[in-house]
């Protein structure tokens, strides 16, 4: 099984396509995960491919209630399937809209993925229908074709826990997630401020034995690959100083790390 490693756009805004592509090509990365606007999509594409990089584009709705979000997730969903990425990570829902609501969103998605035949995994994130390992566990046992983007640096944190107490709906989430987005997380925040640090070692080997188990899974079913968004977050999401607004690590240093982390984990 091929494991491939992803690096965000997110955080590189200051850089060009073309730049940040081949600043990516060059630190080892196998492709990008960029959210790209509808304005963006088609250099996104062809900027991967010029430096062969592939290419996960993102989803979301938006609007000012529900309708109105579901008809730009739809439409969002269309556009994006429309350049043919590897697969979409879609941002679906929201934590206060109802089950069925949510449902008939993820069904939209199960609809454009049909059509289409690009493939469309649901992002476990605060704020979306996946905002929690319990807050999911009725939508995995009614929705039985829902496929995951595991991120459960989420989760730790809306638990202010590590799950030990969870183990069975997390290890539900693990059997149908297909992407791992490996940020990791801590009780009072989404992402530790440097997982390099002795302090955090915990944390990351808790975050790790997840994506373990993923990716023994996928081996176990005969998977050809395996994919990996090193997706830790720039400044506002990665911490900072006071009154300077500093980032207290470099991003792209952490995430460089975390792929060579896996790699070595994993020995690929």
């Amino acid at each position: 099984m091929k494991t491939l490693f992803y690096c965000p756009m997110w955080g590189m805004e200051s850089l060009s396509y073309p730049e940040a592509a081949r600043r990516v090509k060059a630190a080892g990365y196998d492709g990008m995960e960029i959210a790209a606007g509808p304005d963006k999509r088609k250099e996104a594409v062809q900027v991967t491919r010029d430096n062969s990089l592939d290419l996960i584009l993102m989803a979301f709705g938006g609007g000012s209630n529900f309708a109105e979000h579901k008809k730009k997730y739809h439409d969002d969903l269309l556009d994006v399937a429309s350049h043919k990425p590897s697969f979409i990570n879609a941002h679906t829902g929201h934590d206060y809209f109802t089950f069925e609501q949510n449902a008939e969103l993820i069904q939209v998605a199960a609809d454009v993925q049909k059509q289409t035949s690009v493939r469309i995994l649901h992002e476990t994130h605060r704020g979306r229908f996946s905002y929690s390992a319990p807050a999911i566990q009725y939508y995995l046992m009614k929705l039985p074709e829902l496929r995951l983007t595991a991120d459960y640096s989420h989760w730790v944190n809306v638990a202010e826990s590590y799950l030990t107490d969870q183990a069975e709906n997390v290890n539900r989430a693990i059997a149908v997630s297909d992407h791992i987005h490996c940020r990791v997380g801590h009780p009072e925040g989404p992402q530790v401020n440097d997982p390099r640090a002795p302090e955090w070692k915990d944390a990351l080997e808790t975050h790790a034995k997840w994506w373990d188990a993923i990716r023994a899974r996928l081996q176990k079913a005969n998977a050809t690959t395996l994919t990996v968004t090193c997706e830790f977050g720039p400044a506002g999401y990665l911490p900072t100083l006071p009154y300077t607004q500093q980032p207290v690590a470099s991003q792209w240093d952490v995430n460089v790390f975390m792929k060579d982390y896996l790699k070595k984990r994993w020995q690929v």
